[in-house]
């Protein structure tokens, strides 16, 4: 990945984390590395834990943000999230996961907050 991406995506993330606490969350990590994945937000909102996975774009030239969370990506969050709720013993909260998507608009950051953006598959 190129260092403008990487600084991109970190500017994005930074953006997420504000507008998270803004919306009154509290931050317990970011960028979450487990031996399954990585999350990059995990916020609580009273008995909720939000995995958030947050998508920085330029432009929507190649498709939204959002929609480069796709079902791999997905998968890949909630067994992080698994990981993280089996290690800490969070037992008692539910666990939500979203999806912030940060699109930059004369170099402001747009954000569309996806909550419940997807979950355990049915079976």
């Amino acid at each position: 990945m190129t260092e403008q991406r990487l600084s991109l995506g970190k500017w994005g993330e930074e953006q997420a984390t504000r507008f998270l606490r803004r919306a009154g969350m509290k931050i317990v990590a970011r960028n979450l590395r487990t031996p399954v994945g990585e999350v990059d937000i995990i916020a609580r909102k009273g008995k909720t834990l939000i995995f958030a996975e947050v998508k920085t774009r330029r432009s929507s030239a190649y498709g939204t943000p959002q929609e480069a969370v796709g079902a791999t990506k997905q998968r890949q969050i909630l067994r992080a999230a698994s990981w993280y709720l089996n290690e800490q013993g969070e037992q008692d909260l539910q666990p939500r996961f979203d999806v912030l998507a940060v699109l930059v608009v004369n170099d402001k950051a747009q954000i569309e907050h996806i909550a419940d953006a997807f979950g355990l598959p049915d079976y």
